[in-house]
């Protein structure tokens, strides 16, 4: 292993190795019940796991590597690996507050260490525990004598016991409901019960536990492998399904085979939902831009494997021999010691397809050329409001120019107490009216499965135009009340939106909300530069070429009005900068009730 390979990872070790341990506490965890706060708490918490992985990997290194990286012994890591380790140990909950149910139950905002919760949080340290006692274990005995007994004895009451004795927890699924913390956490456990259980009766009792829950998620998988919750939580969902079924295969020998089918459609969703650069189309809670520790060679491992040639290509473009914390010490260590088999030092390009289509979300993604982010890029959303972090953003689209989304989803804000709580749709980012949609007469979508696009025209490659009923979405009578046509016209060099209404008049809501708008969203500065026609430039966003939008808009007649949003929250404003600026089209009277509005998007020079 290269020590430069190593050389960030080691300097943030030895810079935190100086420090005192980060130390949550129970006014940081309490605060998710008094003011609805998660991170207080949650940072913290990732932090301290952060420093115990940055320290496994250098205490497991040959000493002449060792030496190259780092001023601190071999032996000086160990007892920083035994610390962090311990401390974890003595953490009165591994769970995350925002999950835990004590307040729910017992209005209490202290862990109950008698009750533990098993959750995301609490599968993420029982893997910890395990892949660090998997590399170290010899060496922790000769140090630490008992350590490795009390790891165990703190899985199997915290995590082994309570997973197996309960079967009320609602990420297993079993009302049909599968979602994303289904594999997250069965694929901790696999890690967990073949590394920290030494009983063969009670570890082969939770694996096949565990096998049934990977079952379930991916018995729901559509054929055509696409993930509701989008391409950021492909990789919390979806991709620990992945390594949750490497890691039976590789423990039984290959007796446990799970090429399926589909796995070969799921393995690709990610490379479908590419624009350009780091940036992909994000569906409810995820950002548009890629975090900067994804598991690339993990999915470049599974593409090649099931031939899947430009999912491969895809991930190899962005796979790093660079270990990042904040991944995981799973997916640190996987990076290290089993790189993809196919890698090679010359990186290639992603493969940036002309066009795909996924009927089972109603989404399309669309190239003006293939195998180049240069031109316009068009992504249009069906579905419907009942999807998994679901925002109310059926209908919408997102256009990119040069690889880079320009009319947008905003994305994921900052997880609080509101964001899975009744009051979800009061956060900006979730609510229809700053999506790039409609809204007859000012409605809000409303939210459920109920609230559905209705396909009335699919997409091809040769004609990338995407027709959709948006009526029974806003609670109207018929699909075809509001009807969206988004196209890319690639010869053209041109996107147009198209929306058709026939509303009926004279209804409580036509009365009470007479106005009906169309609303997009974008990202960098807004020109409104003369009778229907403005501008929009990248300013401030990263990866830009320089060239923006510029936007006609049909009828004329309509008034623009301009709202600015300027964003505090530190994770919209990480991606987009200062603000994001939304435009409402808002209709004369004689358009209010039946009309017709087209919006065309063209690159600027």
């Amino acid at each position: 292993m290269a020590p430069e390979v190593l050389a960030h990872l080691a300097r943030e070790a030895d810079s935190s190795r100086s420090n005192p341990w980060p130390q949550p506490l129970v006014s940081h965890y309490a605060r998710y019940f008094r003011d609805g706060n998660r991170t207080a708490y949650e940072d913290l918490v990732a932090a301290r796991q952060q420093r115990l992985t940055r320290s496994v990997v250098l205490a497991a290194l040959p000493a002449s590597t060792s030496a190259q990286v780092s001023t601190a012994t071999t032996a000086e890591w160990l007892d920083d690996v035994i610390d962090g380790a311990y401390l974890l140990c003595e953490q009165s909950s591994w769970s995350w507050a925002a999950h835990e149910d004590v307040y729910a139950l017992w209005g209490e905002v202290v862990p109950d260490p008698l009750r533990p919760y098993l959750d995301l949080g609490a599968g993420e340290v029982a893997a910890q525990l395990a892949w660090l006692d998997h590399v170290l274990g010899s060496q922790l005995d000769e140090r630490a004598p008992g350590l490795r007994k009390r790891l165990r004895h703190e899985t199997l009451n915290r995590v082994i016991h309570p997973f197996l004795e309960r079967h009320d927890w609602h990420w297993l699924g079993l009302d049909g409901d599968v979602h994303n913390w289904n594999p997250w956490i069965h694929s901790n456990l696999i890690a967990a019960a073949l590394l920290l259980v030494d009983d063969p009766g009670l570890q082969a009792q939770t694996i096949a536990r565990c096998i049934e829950g990977l079952d379930r998620f991916l018995a729901v998988i559509p054929p055509d492998g696409a993930i509701d919750e989008g391409f950021a939580y492909w990789w919390n969902g979806a991709g620990r399904a992945l390594e949750g079924l490497a890691l039976l295969e590789q423990a039984t020998g290959g007796e446990l085979n799970v090429d399926l089918p589909v796995l070969r459609e799921l393995a690709a969703f990610p490379h479908r939902m590419h624009l350009g650069h780091q940036w992909y189309l994000n569906v409810a809670d995820g950002p548009a831009r890629a975090a900067r520790n994804l598991p690339w060679d993990m999915l470049q491992r599974w593409a090649l494997r099931l031939g899947g040639a430009e999912a491969a290509q895809h991930a190899g473009a962005f796979a790093s021999s660079r270990p990042d914390a904040t991944a995981g010490l799973g997916r640190v260590l996987h990076v290290l010691l089993a790189p993809a088999p196919g890698a090679t030092d010359v990186r290639p390009e992603p493969p940036l397809r002309a066009f795909s289509y996924h009927p089972s979300v109603q989404i399309m993604v669309a190239r003006q050329t293939a195998g180049t982010a240069q031109g316009l890029t068009l992504a249009a959303k069906g579905g419907h409001n009942g999807e998994h972090h679901n925002h109310r953003d059926v209908g919408s689209v997102v256009v990119a120019v040069d690889g880079v989304p320009l009319l947008v989803d905003a994305g994921q804000p900052t997880y609080t107490a509101r964001t899975f709580g009744p009051d979800r749709y009061g956060i900006r980012a979730m609510q229809s009216s700053w999506h790039c949609v409609p809204a007859p007469y000012g409605l809000e979508q409303g939210t459920g499965a109920e609230f559905a696009a209705t396909v009335l025209r699919e997409p091809t490659p040769a004609e990338p135009v995407l027709s959709l009923g948006l009526g029974y979405t806003y609670g109207l009578d018929a699909p075809d009340a509001w009807i969206r046509t988004s196209a890319l016209h690639g010869e053209a060099g041109c996107v147009v939106i198209d929306d058709r209404w026939s509303l009926q008049p004279g209804t409580d809501c036509a009365d009470s909300r007479p106005d009906t708008d169309i609303t997009y969203l974008m990202a960098g500065t807004v020109d409104i530069d003369g009778e229907a026609t403005a501008t929009v430039s990248p300013e401030g966003i990263p990866d830009s070429s320089g060239r923006g939008l510029r936007l006609r808009w049909t009828p004329a007649a309509a008034v623009v009005l301009t709202d600015e949003w300027q964003l505090a929250d530190p994770l919209l404003n990480e991606v987009w900068g200062e603000h994001l600026t939304r435009l409402r089209f808002r209709m004369p009277a004689e358009l209010r009730d039946r009309g017709t509005f087209t919006l065309t998007v063209e690159a600027t020079p």
